[in-house]
């Protein structure tokens, strides 16, 4: 058939955050059922790269574009791979498909008929087993009889018998009625006394049993298919088997097992309904703001999330949502209890990143391209311990599309210069820089002012881009970056893809990095975040590059948050300079001249950010949007807190359907679509490009 021809041809394939997308060439052996790579097609008569078993495999267009989509086969290898474009996605997708389809058929009819067992599942030898009971005049037409059509009379159906089916079906009615008897008893026991409904160890039987019970559920759901298929000669066109979603929804929260019912509208505090009235973002003007630093008052705020208490007293809904998850389920979708969250939006999470601006600004002042690269290594490094806020793991607001932040520091330069020569002394004894000279005549403040904004770009997938500059430096940093975040177990894991570009506008440099993924530990007991995975950082014209390493602790000994790294020139292959450490608490670095400097990220001095009022602040600002779950937090309300959080959810999501109802596209504020990724409407390589053509053509 044409449709099982073999087909080949260039994809890229997603390796990992560091490597990214490369490009691959594939190859489908349609008579093998196996999808190969090779580096390129020159190296096809060698062995292949990678090779998938495409028999039970499960391909999967992406949401995220109209070109990506994946290839997840049997033995829990997946491919990511993307085509050119929308149409030849479809092209591979569907003779990927038809090949799945045939293979795993195939399979099916040439496995031998299950041997009869001479114990039963549920207890060997019990003549109370579902075994024993059952009837002889069951088999394939009685229990197909309620979700299939009857088989015609007398036609045998040679390939499987299907009694083992009937055993395994009785037998988790059986388990099914025990675990809600056990489910019950456990909810029936009194609040307080020696034994109650919200004993730990009762509580994660009750997580672990439900967990179990939709598993089966699940492989049972997956083996009445492949009996489907053997009793019809093939699956029906276009089927596919896959997990089935959690029985119970996860956008309610539950309390010992009893639904949380909110309040009805005429109830609801008046915050409550102003969030869910509130224009939608699309009608409200959507033309950049120019925010003036002088209206920024210093941060007062100083949330430390420290405070196990809510985590603490809602143990039972935390134990009931993990019942409802996955391994490596995406918790993009998921609604997260309220007590779990830090009284901050995301977009904040990235502004704290920049809590030293000194170390910022003091990279551009580097006398040389290997000192400036050391710097930067330094400044991000040291920027993860603020970001964080506490010792207990946490998560931020998810933003809402639209959302924005806005912040500023303000740094005396006399600090600034300080701060530069004797961290230029440590690092390498080449010449050193001044700092540049302003214009005569022009009144400078004392200060350099380092601005920042952030807006949430897009919603599925979360994507938020940020931007900071220094004017008076010439420097500025892009980045977009798009959370991951999957289920693991016992923690939780969110990968930030995406990249950020530092220009330093003076030397003509640009610096290209990412980010770490991190992880929240132990989210049964004292939750804590762990950093974890290789970043590069990169700069093209002066050939320096910095390899980092974020280590997460072994299962056995081994020291927590360590990071080791070196920095090096990719001509020579020289390196210049090592770090090794923890980067939530000191520092080493060793440079090529021999010496050594200690940096304590506890004793680092802090600048508080500064941001306007909230009166001031347009209604789509961070903290002005939350304003009402972060005060319910403070005041440990966290049904109050729910009820706001809840309100700003559903009017996002009538938003979302409105737009989809009318076409309207979504419309960014400061940020524009640049490939795949997000760049500033107004940053500042553009601004100085502008204003030294403008000097050249009137001089």
């Amino acid at each position: 058939s044409d449709h099982m021809e073999n087909i080949y041809g260039y994809l890229m394939k997603y390796t990992n955050l560091v490597t990214g997308w490369q490009y691959r060439f594939f190859v489908l052996n349609n008579d093998a059922g196996l999808l190969e790579y090779f580096v390129n097609e020159q190296s096809r008569h060698l062995k292949p790269r990678g090779t998938l078993q495409l028999a039970g495999a499960v391909i999967s267009p992406s949401d995220e574009d109209s070109h990506t989509f994946t290839v997840n086969a049997a033995s829990g290898e997946q491919y990511k791979l993307r085509a050119t474009d929308a149409k030849e996605r479809q092209h591979w997708v569907s003779r990927l498909q038809i090949c799945t389809q045939h293979h795993t058929e195939a399979i099916g009819k040439n496995n031998p008929p299950l041997k009869s067992r001479s114990f039963s599942l549920a207890s060997q030898g019990s003549a109370n087993s579902p075994g024993a009971q059952r009837r002889p005049s069951q088999n394939a037409v009685s229990f197909f009889s309620v979700g299939h059509h009857r088989l015609p009379t007398g036609k045998r159906v040679p390939i499987m018998q299907p009694d083992h089916l009937v055993d395994v079906r009785e037998m988790m009615s059986q388990a099914e009625g025990q675990q809600r008897d056990l489910i019950r008893s456990i909810e029936c026991l009194p609040a307080s006394g020696h034994l109650t409904s919200l004993d730990q160890d009762l509580l994660m039987l009750k997580a672990t049993s439900m967990a179990t019970m939709n598993c089966l559920n699940d492989c049972f759901h997956i083996l009445q298919l492949q009996h489907a298929s053997q009793q019809k000669g093939s699956l029906p066109a276009g089927t596919t088997i896959s997990w089935l979603e959690p029985k119970i929804s996860l956008a309610n929260h539950f309390k010992n097992g009893a639904a949380q019912n909110f309040p009805a509208e005429i109830n609801k505090p008046a915050s409550v309904r102003e969030e869910q009235s509130i224009a939608e973002p699309c009608q409200l003007t959507r033309e950049p703001e120019e925010i003036n630093p002088d209206e920024e008052l210093e941060d007062i705020c100083d949330d430390k999330e420290d405070d196990l208490g809510a985590v603490e007293e809602q143990r039972s809904v935390i134990l009931h949502l993990l019942s409802q998850l996955k391994l490596g389920m995406d918790l993009t979708r998921v609604v997260l209890p309220t007590f779990i969250l830090e009284k901050r939006s995301l977009l904040e999470m990235y502004a704290d990143f920049m809590s030293h601006p000194d170390l910022f600004i003091a990279i551009a002042s580097g006398g040389s391209a290997e000192e400036r690269m050391i710097r930067f290594v330094e400044y991000y490094l040291t920027s993860f311990h603020e970001g964080r806020k506490g010792a207990i793991a946490k998560k931020p607001y998810n933003p809402i599309i639209g959302e924005t932040f806005h912040c500023s520091w303000r740094m005396p330069r006399s600090r600034a210069a300080a701060d530069a020569g004797s961290s230029s002394s440590a690092h390498s004894p080449s010449e050193q820089a001044a700092l540049p000279k302003e214009p005569e005549g022009q009144a400078e403040p004392d200060y350099y002012t380092v601005k920042f904004v952030a807006e949430q770009v897009s919603h599925h997938p979360p994507v938020s881009g940020f931007y900071a500059e220094c004017v008076e430096r010439k420097m500025c940093v892009n980045a977009h970056v798009w959370t991951k975040s999957k289920f693991l177990g016992m923690s939780i894991g969110v990968t930030m893809v995406g990249e950020g570009v530092l220009h330093l506008l003076e030397h003509g440099e640009e610096y290209t990095f990412s980010l770490p993924c991190a992880y929240a530990r132990s989210i049964l007991t004292v939750p804590w975040v762990e950093l974890g995975g290789k970043v590069n950082i990169n700069c093209a014209k002066t050939g320096y590059s910095a390899s980092i390493n974020f280590h997460t602790k072994p299962f056995y000994g081994g020291k927590l948050h360590r990071v080791t790294g070196e920095v090096k020139q990719n001509m020579t292959n020289t390196v210049v300079c090592r770090v090794q450490g923890e980067w939530n608490s000191v520092l080493e670095f060793t440079y090529s001249n021999g010496e050594t400097k200690y940096v304590d990220l506890t004793k680092l001095s802090v600048t508080r950010k500064r941001v306007r009022p909230l009166e001031k602040q347009g209604p789509f600002e961070s903290r002005r949007l939350w304003q009402h779950v972060t005060e319910s937090l403070r005041d440990g309300d966290i049904d109050k807190a729910t009820e706001h959080k809840r309100a700003l959810e559903e009017r996002q999501r009538n938003e979302e359907r409105l737009r989809a109802e009318t076409e309207t596209p979504w419309s960014t504020k400061y940020f524009l679509k640049d490939g795949d990724g997000w760049v500033y409407h107004k940053p500042l390589w553009k601004t100085v490009s502008a204003a030294q053509t403008q000097q050249t053509d009137s001089n």
